[in-house]
């Protein structure tokens, strides 16, 4: 007797066990990850269309879910980027932000931003959020995606990711080297 081998993408198996449908090339990450259902919410976006969202099963969780994408740096080596897309929220109690990383080849963070210094929180209608970062000549991979900390839902809609110039400010406070390692600025 033959014995039927199903085999599953780490995607699928996801949307399984989360019950939501993810969005094809989102991947569900995390400290907490179990702790929330993510994936498309059918008309409920901006035009009536699908959209993405982040939504806490638990009453009270200590940890974030992210719905977030890998992909390769080659095409923003050296460049700045900004990540944008439309994100409106319900009863987000800590925060929830858009967030953006480069890494290394060794896995080393080399630029990053979350928004955790200007996070939405509460009760908020779509409204268009950017973060904004100079990707590094030894970016290997950039992880993005949207962040849910605590309880609460959101919404994305939108995504973009783009090539900026120069004059456009970065939002990241992440910097590769030390500053002010005496005190004295």
């Amino acid at each position: 007797m033959k014995k039927n081998i199903i085999k599953l993408s780490l995607a699928s198996l996801v949307a399984i066990l989360f019950s939501f449908t993810l969005p094809e090339g989102w991947i569900v990450a995390g400290s907490k990850p179990k702790s929330y259902d993510m994936g498309i919410a059918p008309n409920e976006g901006r035009d009536g269309k699908n959209c993405a969202t982040i939504q806490s099963k638990d009453k009270k969780i200590e940890g974030f879910g992210t719905l977030m994408q890998m992909i390769g740096a080659e095409k923003y080596k050296g460049k700045r980027v900004r990540l944008s897309a439309y994100v409106k929220t319900q009863d987000v109690v800590a925060w929830c932000g858009l967030w953006m990383r480069g890494d290394g080849l060794n896995k080393e963070l080399l630029a990053f931003d979350n928004m955790g210094n200007r996070p939405i929180k509460g009760n908020t209608d779509w409204k268009l959020y950017e973060v904004v970062l100079d990707i590094p000549e030894n970016t290997n991979k950039i992880a993005f995606g949207t962040l849910l900390d605590g309880t609460g839902k959101v919404w994305i809609d939108d995504y973009n990711m783009e090539i900026v110039e120069k004059t456009v400010p970065t939002t990241g406070n992440y910097s590769s080297s030390p500053k002010n390692l005496s005190f004295d600025e």
